[in-house]
């Protein structure tokens, strides 16, 4: 049996044992194909990206010929804002049998890739760089630059950030004190701690979620979102389903509200990660906030 071969018999097995399979059997790909791995090369030349966050940034920065592969989000548009762009590169569904293949130098990850992909990827010596989530526009800022060193490419990084922090500045915020409400399905909101937080803070616009004491994201009562009587409600740009997920959006009293606020939708792949991107999405807010 070839590896591939018995790559995909450990997909049959169990977690434990598959693990223990797939350490011998990559052990063994490293001595068959080798790895070009080495922690002491300072430019990567064979990165391979497996998040579709650090799959954007490193499409931002990376030569040409540097990146090797991005995750399968990436060239869903929903999620992606460089769908196009992913779209001419091999994809990879994050499976260390298929990374290892590839015979990275550096592999982009996030804390929230798969824990099992990552140790092992550490364990056989492959040089592994996790991102956390960014949080706000100043996490944007510090990853840019992070992932600029990581590629070698420290001066399109601060290109970058240059061309962030300008169209900021530029943004036309409205000049009254407007109060939004964010809420998605299954009545989910995201207060502080949050990414589109930060987006609505630099669109000049309060978020309800903050005076009703909630961080991060948690679901609200529609009743809580009734009382607060926010003058804008900014929901998914997907269209509603018919399903349980929406259900307090056919609320009677929902309907009473959308007639008294406004209701505004910002396109969901500007704050799926954070990057110079999203400073669209304040622009789009923003905007919206003016009208």
């Amino acid at each position: 049996m070839g590896l591939p071969g018995i790559f995909e018999l450990g997909r049959a097995m169990n977690k434990r044992s598959k693990k223990k399979l797939l350490r011998g059997c990559l052990a063994a790909a490293l001595i068959l194909f080798g790895s070009s791995a080495t922690y002491a090369q300072a430019t990567p030349q064979r990165v391979v990206s497996i998040n579709v966050c650090t799959d954007q940034l490193a499409m931002l920065l990376a030569s040409e010929a540097q990146l090797r592969s991005v995750s399968f989000m990436a060239v869903d548009p929903f999620l992606s804002t460089m769908a196009d762009q992913a779209s001419r590169l091999p994809l990879n569904d994050a499976q260390v049998e298929e990374v290892i293949l590839m015979k990275p130098d550096l592999v982009l990850a996030s804390t929230f890739s798969s824990r099992t992909t990552v140790e092992l990827l550490h364990e056989l010596g492959v040089r592994v760089e996790e991102f956390e989530p960014a949080r706000d526009f100043e996490d944007i800022r510090l990853q840019i630059a992070r992932m600029g060193n990581l590629l070698g490419q420290p001066e399109r990084a601060q290109a970058e950030i240059e061309s962030m922090e300008a169209a900021l500045a530029e943004i036309d915020r409205p000049s009254s004190d407007l109060s939004v409400a964010l809420y998605y399905a299954n009545g989910y909101t995201s207060g502080p701690g949050t990414l589109i937080d930060a987006v609505v803070r630099q669109a000049g616009l309060k978020n309800i979620a903050e005076r009703a004491g909630v961080r991060g994201s948690t679901r609200m009562p529609l009743e809580m979102l009734i009382m607060e009587k926010p003058d804008i409600i900014l929901s998914s740009s997907r269209e509603r389903g018919p399903a349980l997920a929406f259900e307090n959006f056919e609320h009677p009293a929902m309907h009473a509200l959308e007639n008294q606020a406004r209701i505004v939708s910002i396109d969901d792949n500007l704050t799926v990660c954070g990057g110079p991107f999203t400073v669209k999405a304040v622009e789009q807010l923003a905007g919206a906030a003016r009208e």
